[in-house]
């Protein structure tokens, strides 16, 4: 029983085998992040199957507009995890404190803001994307339910993010895994059962992720034995603020960019169709599976940097980085194996429309290996990011999205147009992907070998 409430308890990933307990923090999240994209699948699988393609389409069409609202949290979630690893590991229980105590006020005050301006610039958004006509209102309704229910999911992550920064990804898989089952039987009574359409998906979301948060606050309301939570400890302290938003506002800020250009690009993808628009959503579902090991690995690198660049262990981080990059690398080569090998399997879970999925399966082939390079990216920015240098992955992210990608898809549009198609070929926004995921590893992997990185630890400046 003691052992079994040790793997429920924060850990410190300063002493150990650097690839083990990279592993042992990363496969909780991994199996995580894949329960967090089975929200969105399930979802999309139900719609797709119960209402039609068009709902499939209007569910997708709604994720830039909901992913540009939510760079706050984003930011907040981004730098509790830099600081909370960090003061964890230099054993700093005050600062630890107040600094959870700082990330649960300010994610209550950017729920009300993002409760009160989500609804209303919804749907202007939608008619500045050309959003189409048959797909607006369920885009919308979607839209306008989660942004009302938005505490929910805003306090599952940002508790989600102090518990890792702790070290204990295992309570928050738990927690995320009873509301993914919940998620999932509230779509089908909901949608199947009460036939409610696409409202019916975004309130079994919402319901689920707020009985998540409710599961994380009371975990970390029990461990009292790492840090203290009280009235004085969820004060605004201006120190501690100002260092959470300097580390968070990089992240958000990329957030943001990347979710401007999806919505660019979004607009370009709306201009090929409804077939088109129903394919993307399917891509990057099946996508979100994907990229769930180097988001893993990307977060685990960062939390362990943390720790160990907090307890001035240097040299556990560069053995970490090395091993971590070398693991996320595998897996995503036999994830991309398998995308090519099983892919159009996994496009017909989402529609029984074989022209769909014979669409959906000649991009994704695109893609394929471009997730090899993302593992690259996404493990060296997760350390660069827990040593406390939030900036560089910031315009690495910056001139990938904006100078790469956006230019790369309207561009091979325009060259491409024909009789057949008169706004360019659909190809053309998942090659500009595969262009910006390729050229972002290589620019990381720079960026990473000038060590700048190395010199931005708040922790041991303070000591």
């Amino acid at each position: 029983m003691k052992k079994l409430k040790g793997l429920f308890a924060p850990k410190d990933l300063t002493t150990g085998t650097p690839w083990k307990r990279i592993t042992e923090f990363a496969i909780p999240m991994l199996i995580g992040n894949i329960a967090q994209q089975f929200y969105n699948t399930a979802d999309s699988i139900i719609v797709g199957k119960y209402v039609g393609d068009n709902a499939l389409a209007a569910v997708g069409s709604a994720s830039p507009i909901l992913n540009l609202l939510l760079v706050l949290f984003v930011g907040i979630s981004v730098g509790a995890g830099i600081m909370v690893s960090q003061y964890f590991g230099a054993k700093d229980r005050e600062k630890l404190s107040h600094t959870i105590g700082i990330c649960i006020t300010l994610t209550a005050i950017t729920s009300v803001i993002i409760m009160v301006i989500g609804p209303i610039v919804t749907r202007p958004l939608l008619s500045l994307l050309n959003t189409p006509d048959t797909i607006i209102d369920w885009c919308a309704d979607y839209l306008i339910i989660f942004f009302i229910g938005i505490t929910g999911f805003a306090y599952y992550n940002i508790f989600a993010g102090i518990l890792r920064g702790l070290g204990d990804s295992l309570s928050a898989l738990i927690f995320l895994l009873i509301s993914t089952f919940l998620n999932v039987v509230l779509d089908i009574l909901f949608v199947a059962g009460m036939n409610m359409g696409v409202p019916g998906v975004a309130l079994a979301t919402v319901i689920a992720q707020g009985i998540s948060a409710i599961f994380c606050i009371l975990k970390l309301i029990k461990m009292k034995g790492s840090f203290d939570l009280n009235w004085k400890t969820l004060k605004l302290n201006k120190e501690l603020s100002l260092k959470l938003i300097k580390l968070g506002l990089p992240s958000g800020f990329t957030q943001a960019i990347f979710s401007l250009a999806m919505i660019v690009v979004q607009s370009l993808t709306n201009s090929f169709g409804e077939m088109v628009i129903a394919s993307n959503v399917i891509i990057m579902r099946v996508d979100g599976f994907a990229m769930m090991p180097n988001f893993s690995f990307g977060s685990a690198m960062t939390t362990y940097t943390g720790q160990n660049i907090g307890a001035n262990k240097m040299d556990r981080v560069e053995k970490g980085t090395k091993d971590g990059t070398m693991i996320a690398v595998g897996i995503s080569t036999i994830i991309t194996i398998l995308l090519l090998t099983f892919g159009r399997y996994l496009m017909g879970v989402f529609t029984d429309t074989a022209e769909l999925v014979d669409l959906s399966m000649h991009m994704m082939r695109i893609l394929a290996v471009g997730y090899i390079a993302m593992a690259i990216t996404q493990c060296l920015s997760g350390v660069m990011r827990g040593a406390g240098d939030t900036m560089t992955p910031m315009w690495i992210s910056l001139i990938t999205t904006v100078v790469i990608r956006v230019p790369v898809a309207y561009g091979v549009a325009y060259l491409t147009r024909s009789a057949a198609y008169p706004t360019g070929r659909p190809e053309s926004t998942f090659i500009s992907l595969l262009v910006s995921w390729t050229l972002g590893a290589i620019i990381t992997t720079i960026f990473f070998k000038k060590g700048t990185w190395r010199k931005k630890s708040f922790v041991n400046e303070s000591q």
